[in-house]
């Protein structure tokens, strides 16, 4: 018997619900709902089972880390603003990352083309890997070292 597809939460921090309007010359021009439409596209094309969610909210995003933990589920997970000074998301990613999932760290712009203050990641240090710069196929991408790791 089977055990099924790869299962990933896909998470997005602060400010990224509001894609499209935000800043569309540094995150482009596609909507949250884009985003979530791509996202599960490329999962049925890489066969992974996928869950995307997004918040503003810190402890929300601690909260899923922490259930990716207890039901086995690799992460992509885009940190945002939260990526800078969030420990407490540190602490979860590496939670991840202990139990031996995959946490892909991803961000639609390139932050070390930007302030300079957006230049240090927190969470990196406990990731399995970053994607960043490549607009919304940095979701793509993660999702694929995901598919191609976790088999």
């Amino acid at each position: 018997m089977s055990p099924g597809p790869t299962r990933v939460l896909v998470l997005s921090g602060p400010n990224l619900g509001r894609l499209g309007s935000r800043e569309p010359d540094v995150y482009g021009s596609t909507d949250h709902d884009g985003l979530v439409r791509l996202v599960h596209a490329t999962a049925e094309q890489l066969g992974l089972d996928v869950d995307v969610r997004q918040s503003d909210d810190e402890a929300d995003l601690v909260h899923w880390l922490h259930e990716a933990v207890d039901t086995g589920r690799h992460v992509v997970v885009n940190p945002a603003a939260f990526t800078h000074y969030s420990y407490a998301l540190r602490d979860a990613a590496a939670l991840v990352t202990g139990a031996g999932l995959l946490l892909v760290e991803v961000h639609i712009s390139n932050p070390h083309g930007r302030e300079a203050f957006r230049r240090h990641s927190v969470v990196s240090p406990v990731a399995s890997g970053v994607v960043a710069g490549f607009g919304l196929d940095s979701y793509t991408l993660a999702l694929q070292a995901v598919a191609r790791r976790a088999g």
